[in-house]
């Protein structure tokens, strides 16, 4: 089962050393009975593109809690034993589930980024979810821009020069 799991830069450098994202449970979004119920018309990829959407979601919420972390949303894709993975989906986060262990890096098969011209527009959205979260429009707006930002693709071997 492919499992997105939100992080920070800040973040991606300590679990790098420790070789897993973790502790345990472990945050992440996948393609759950919720997911499909609520995206009916979509394929695999289409879903698994959803899940990736509301991890980079949590990813920015993360940077909100963070602010001394680089502002861009970090994506991690792992592809995990659905056993370890538990549907806690609720009407807003269709996707979410908690990972029961820790993950290792050896179940990473790919890092998902934001571009470093991003950043600006990541840090706007950042810091405009409180407001967002409120009801303003004005906000909402804005972090709904942030997410036209493309998260760019990295093979894991790749995740340590990102950190430097």
């Amino acid at each position: 089962m492919r499992v997105y799991l939100p992080t920070t830069l800040a973040a991606l450098g300590p679990a790098l050393v420790a070789g897993e994202i973790g502790p345990a449970p472990v945050r992440g979004h996948a393609v759950t009975p919720a997911l499909r119920e609520w995206y009916a018309t979509g394929d695999l990829e289409e879903l698994e593109y959803v899940a990736l959407l509301q991890a980079a979601r949590s990813s920015l919420r993360m940077l909100q809690a963070v602010p001394s972390s680089p502002r861009r949303r970090v994506v991690l894709a792992a592809e995990l034993s659905e056993s370890l993975v538990i549907a806690t989906a609720g009407l807003d986060l269709p996707g979410l589930v908690q990972v029961v262990v820790p993950v290792s890096f050896a179940d990473v098969v790919s890092g998902h980024v934001d571009d470093v011209a991003a950043a600006e527009d990541i840090a706007a959205a950042s810091a405009a979810l409180p407001a967002a979260d409120g009801g303003d429009a004005d906000a909402k707006f804005v972090v709904d821009s942030a997410e036209g930002h493309e998260l760019l693709w990295y093979a894991t071997q790749e995740l340590m020069y990102l950190i430097g």
